[in-house]
């Protein structure tokens, strides 16, 4: 609950480099170029820093400990840590950005994840409603799919180290993860590493000693899953040995968790591992089985090419790549009269870590966008972030987390995107360089760059979906001097909106006579800093009736929300704009992680 002491090596739930805890007068402040901001946690191995790389963004830097880096034990572990992690897809953890096992002082740098941990959540707001408890499922069973694909076992599963992120969780620390096939590993046999309220009983049977599979993981799901949905550790005790032998002997406690989910959860939770079923059988049964908010006819292709934009060596999709372009499906279309069946027993595996978005309604509402106003949530219902990654684990148990006894006004689920596009290749945004004056719109980079020779606007194509109350988002980067990021919403032709994305101003257009290089200006709002060429900056548009609102970098412009009726209907485009003939060409921006929402919640 809030304001609860968290024991030694849980992440603190904090955003960004102002709520780092200060760095203390023994810790670096620069390592291998990175300028280290704060400290966001530590633990057994060493501690995890907010930091900014050279270009500016944020990161997270964790370092061994100085006492143990000459050891060779330690070292060859966190050497072990750097290649398990490189070897795991990036969609479903906190991406390897660059490491050096070799430094004298050893560190691994990821992607810095913005969102709040699971354990967070619940602690704060209590269990997850049924829908959102089935895609948490999906998603980490998702997650897990793809680690095990690539080998690995994580070892470590639980609440704190999976993060609801944007759209997708993120599942997270490998610091104690080894290779499925290898050698018994670097962990002394007087040794326990890991949160024993999550351990699988072969783990704790020291005199068994069975070897460790990917079961372990599974085990480990289960008791994640059941703690999501009921607010409570599965086989709390009053002390660790204690929870040791509730986790040998006694049957978990599922009160709260029913149907098709808990019987799932319930095999999970096998003594024998052998009893277990795998991540895939997991994700297979839970895509074909849950609440009443699964898969609305045509989605499953979108779902499949989701997974397959991700990038992963490991996602096989068994579906014609050109049945995933259109038509879009709408909200309230027809369910699925039967459970799904493309192959999902043979050879489709959706590993797209957005599983859980797309299928059910997403966790956290995604980045730069604030909750619907009807829902009227306090403002200490809402979690906050826990970065990543996560310090190496305690041996000491996760507390029983519990609602807080006063209980937070209910946050209405918030319906998953039904368009989702890294922007990485051609799929519902496509190249286009026809034009008489070399303007372009190519992939470059697993990125999407618009590019004008000329000091006007040009357009990209992209889906042809008419929305009435939409939201989307999408990162965009400026490249050059004068460039702006253009997001047209509701347009018909060149007829519509437009927000415009400069360095030093953004601002709202109407394109009443579809002029794509004249419009009218609604709103104008000059920036207190100037964005950084280069920088990725979240760009968000919410339409609802006649209401408008806009977001930048995670916060609500509230400077330039407007009412407008001119325009009832129409497409989302994107492309790059100039302003005033500021630079010189070419004019360009960069476009990734696309999504849209037909709906205004």
């Amino acid at each position: 609950m809030p304001g609860r002491a968290k024991r030694t090596g849980d992440l603190p739930t904090m955003v960004g480099a102002e709520a780092a805890r200060p760095l203390r007068p023994k810790d670096p402040r620069e390592l291998g170029g990175y300028t280290l901001l704060g400290r966001l946690g530590e633990g057994g191995m060493g501690s995890v820093y907010l930091a900014r790389d050279p270009k500016d963004t944020l990161v997270a830097v964790k370092v061994i400990r100085a006492d143990l880096a000459g050891e060779p034990e330690f070292r060859q572990r966190f050497r072990s840590e750097v290649e398990r992690a490189k070897q795991v897809p990036p969609f479903c953890t906190a991406e390897v950005l660059d490491a050096d096992p070799d430094h004298e002082s050893p560190y691994l740098v990821v992607e810095y994840v913005d969102g709040p941990s699971l354990s967070s959540v619940v602690a704060q707001r209590g269990p997850l409603t049924p829908a959102n408890l089935h895609g948490l499922a999906i998603g980490v069973a998702t997650a897990l799919t793809a680690i095990h694909g690539a080998g690995v076992i994580h070892r470590d599963l639980k609440p704190s180290n999976v993060l609801l992120a944007p759209g997708t969780p993120k599942v997270i620390d490998f610091g104690i993860a080894r290779a499925v096939e290898g050698q018994p590993g670097n962990t002394r046999t007087d040794q326990l590493i890991g949160t024993v309220a999550y351990m699988a009983p072969e783990r704790l049977d020291t005199k068994a000693r069975k070897a460790l599979t990917p079961a372990a993981d599974v085990f480990a799901w289960g008791a994640v899953v059941a703690f999501a949905g009921t607010g409570r550790t599965t086989f709390a005790a009053d002390s660790m040995p204690a929870v040791a032998v509730r986790i040998m002997t006694s049957d978990p406690d599922l009160d709260g968790l029913s149907g098709p989910l808990r019987e799932l959860v319930l095999a999970a939770l096998s003594k024998d591992p052998a009893d277990r079923p795998t991540a895939r059988d997991l994700l297979d049964r839970l895509l074909t089985s849950g609440p009443d908010r699964a898969l609305s006819s045509g989605e499953l292709p979108r779902q499949a090419a989701a997974a397959a934009e991700a990038g992963s060596r490991f996602a096989v999709v068994d579906a014609d790549p050109t049945s995933m372009q259109d038509p879009a499906p709408r909200p309230g279309g027809p369910r699925w009269a039967k459970p799904v069946a493309v192959g999902l027993g043979v050879s489709t595996v959706l590993l797209g870590g957005l599983t859980v978005a797309l299928l059910t309604g997403a966790l956290p509402l995604p980045a730069g966008f604030a909750a619907d106003p009807s829902a009227s949530p306090s403002p200490s219902a809402s979690a906050s972030p826990s970065p990543s990654p996560s310090p190496s684990p305690s041996a000491s148990p996760s507390p029983s987390a519990s609602p807080s006894a006063s209980p937070s006004p209910s946050v209405a689920a918030t319906p998953a995107p039904y368009l989702t596009d890294a922007l990485a290749e051609e799929r519902r945004w496509t190249s286009r360089a026809d034009d008489p004056n070399g303007a372009t719109c190519l992939f470059e980079d697993k990125s999407y760059v618009a590019t004008t020779l000329k000091d006007w606007s040009y357009l990209c194509p992209g889906p042809k979906d008419t929305l009435t109350d939409f939201r989307f988002e999408v990162d965009a980067a400026l490249l050059t001097k004068g460039s702006c990021a253009g997001v047209s919403y509701r347009m018909t032709a060149y007829a519509g909106y437009e927000l415009r994305v400069c360095q030093q101003k953004i601002t709202v257009l109407r394109r009443a006579q579809g002029d794509p290089q004249d419009g009218r200006i609604l709103r104008e709002l000059p920036l207190d800093k100037e964005l950084t060429l280069g920088r990725y900056q979240r760009i968000g548009v919410q339409g609802q009736g006649a209401q408008f609102r806009f977001f930048l970098a995670g916060k609500e412009l509230r400077e330039i929300a407007l009412t407008d009726a001119t325009f009832a209907e129409g497409r989302i485009v994107i492309g790059v704009d100039t302003v005033g003939h500021t630079g010189e060409a070419p004019w360009q921006v960069r476009f990734r992680r696309a999504a849209i929402w037909a709906s205004a919640v």
